[in-house]
């Protein structure tokens, strides 16, 4: 079992992102301690009753700036566990991380193939005094270890602890079926993360060890959209013989891969969706730590982070990678306080020691303008892609026929 600890500012944050699963049937109040009851008279949860709840420790508390105590506790997938099972060891975990007697509220998470657990809580006590949190993750780790071996738990990975994803491994070309490899690889991440554009996409299979390219154009004034998937060393350069998404199926095509960004788009901006990397991202912004640093604590917490670097060294961009969450998002995408420019500023280098710590190849230019003996000799266009945008193409123009 895999604990992962956050902290924030209040609790609301963390409040209404399980509210959020709760009205969606994929989570449920197990039980809550210290607090009001934690619903409406129509019997939904609210919000509002339990900040009612927080309220008094929040108000004493004069310097504590992170008051907010909220963990993940995540079985492994080949454990079954009962109702009161959970509830005896969300108690025992609260109880020996010193949160015993602080209000909080514990929520079973089933929006996922396996259930786990969420617990809110505050890190100051009814005194406003904040609670005592040396070697925290040490702490924790020794905790879940021990309740492993008391309930007769699977031990589990850091970072997988959520996420159904036992196919989703590194290609490695070298094993050959590289086609197949590629497509496990990329209809995973699919399923399992949020990605709400091409780079994000391209950033999280580069991990592991897939590149993706769109093929866009005209031929003979033609407009066509194509996406070509190929296999990567594990220093990020291009190997083999790369294959049109029509070799793998329509659903990691073009069009697919649309209207994948589309709803990957939409379910990030719902309320909340990115509180959690939000928080934990900024949690590891110290001007105390180097950029690697920064990197290995984010690490620890299951999120990879990419930087991209320009060859003198300045960073122009950054994606990171919650494996928690299943969520993918440059910094542009959490807030301007996640940009390029902060980080630049946070992290000024130029030494290529550093630089070759970072990602090994720069991105292409993936829109072409194509003549047929260019494609002839070197594209791999995406016919059954081309066909699907073309149709798309016809049908806009007799809409505006229609309308004129």
């Amino acid at each position: 079992m895999v604990a992962n600890i956050r902290s924030g500012a209040t609790p609301g944050g963390a409040l209404r992102y399980n509210k959020e699963k709760v009205d969606k049937d994929e989570a449920e109040v197990l039980f809550w301690q210290r607090m009001l009851e934690p619903f409406d008279k129509h019997g939904r949860m609210d919000v509002d009753a339990c900040m009612d709840s927080f309220w008094p420790y929040l108000e004493a508390n004069r310097r504590t700036t992170n008051t907010v105590f909220h963990v993940s506790l995540n079985p492994s997938p080949e454990d079954r566990l009962t109702d009161d099972q959970l509830r005896d060891i969300a108690q025992e975990y609260m109880e020996r991380m010193g949160y015993g007697n602080q209000p909080y509220i514990v929520f079973k998470h089933k929006d996922i193939s396996r259930e786990h657990l969420h617990i809110v809580s505050l890190r100051v006590d009814e005194k406003g005094r904040k609670l005592p949190h040396d070697f925290e993750a040490r702490r924790s780790a020794e905790i879940t270890r021990d309740l492993e071996h008391k309930y007769n738990l699977h031990p589990a990975v850091k970072g997988q602890e959520q996420r159904d994803t036992p196919d989703l491994r590194k290609v490695d070309y070298r094993t050959g079926n590289v086609k197949q490899q590629i497509s496990s690889v990329v209809r995973s991440c699919l399923r399992n993360y949020k990605c709400s554009s091409y780079g994000e996409f391209r950033t999280l299979l580069e991990l592991f060890n897939v590149s993706v390219e769109e093929r866009t154009g005209t031929i003979e004034g033609r407009n066509y959209a194509g996406i070509v998937y190929g296999a990567l060393t594990d220093d990020g350069y291009g190997t083999g013989t790369p294959f049109k998404s029509s070799k793998i199926g329509k659903d990691v095509g073009y069009k697919a891969l649309q209207t994948y960004y589309a709803k990957s788009n939409e379910k990030l901006k719902e309320p909340g969706a990115l509180d959690y990397l939000r928080h934990t991202v900024k949690d590891a912004m110290s001007p105390h730590n180097t950029r690697d640093e920064f990197r290995q604590q984010l690490k620890a917490e299951g999120i990879d982070t990419v930087f991209r670097i320009n060859p003198v060294g300045r960073i122009y961009g950054v994606t990171f990678i919650d494996h928690t969450n299943g969520i993918v998002a440059n910094g542009s995408v959490l807030g301007k306080e996640f940009s390029a420019r902060v980080f630049t500023e946070l992290f000024p280098t130029s030494r290529k020691e550093d630089q070759h710590a970072e990602r090994k190849h720069e991105p292409q230019n993936h829109t072409h303008i194509a003549n047929p003996v260019s494609v002839v000799i070197g594209t791999l266009l995406d016919l059954a892609d081309a066909r699907a945008f073309e149709e798309q193409q016809r049908i806009q123009r007799r809409r505006r026929k229609r309308r004129l």
